[in-house]
């Protein structure tokens, strides 16, 4: 092997191990933008739900992360709007639960 041949290695792998280096960081501030956004979504629900609503949406968010986010989406943009006079209650937030929440199927089986 040649000088010039450790030199081009030397340089690839220094532009391999930048690049490396890049995605890492570009990986962390995705990470602290997430953090972010969850945080400041958490702060605008404590100030729209009342505590027996917040721990009820909590409990939902152990069975359906997906459902949960989607109605904390939901109380975000109502709030934000400025459509929400006051906290949500335990009771208003079932109700709420009950509009968005997809249609259950029924199955009958009849034997013959």
């Amino acid at each position: 092997m040649g000088d010039d041949e450790l030199s081009e290695i030397r340089k690839k792998r220094m532009a391999q191990l930048q690049q490396q280096a890049g995605d890492q960081q570009a990986m962390q501030e995705e990470l602290e933008r997430q953090q972010r956004l969850k945080s400041q979504i958490q702060m605008v629900l404590m100030q729209v739900l009342e505590p027996d609503a917040r721990e009820r949406l909590n409990t939902i968010r152990l069975t359906k992360p997906d459902f949960a986010s989607a109605v904390e989406q939901q109380l975000v943009m109502l709030a934000q709007s400025g459509r929400l006079r006051q906290k949500i209650t335990d009771a208003q937030l079932k109700e709420l639960l009950r509009q968005i929440a997809p249609a259950k199927r029924d199955y009958s089986i009849t034997r013959k």
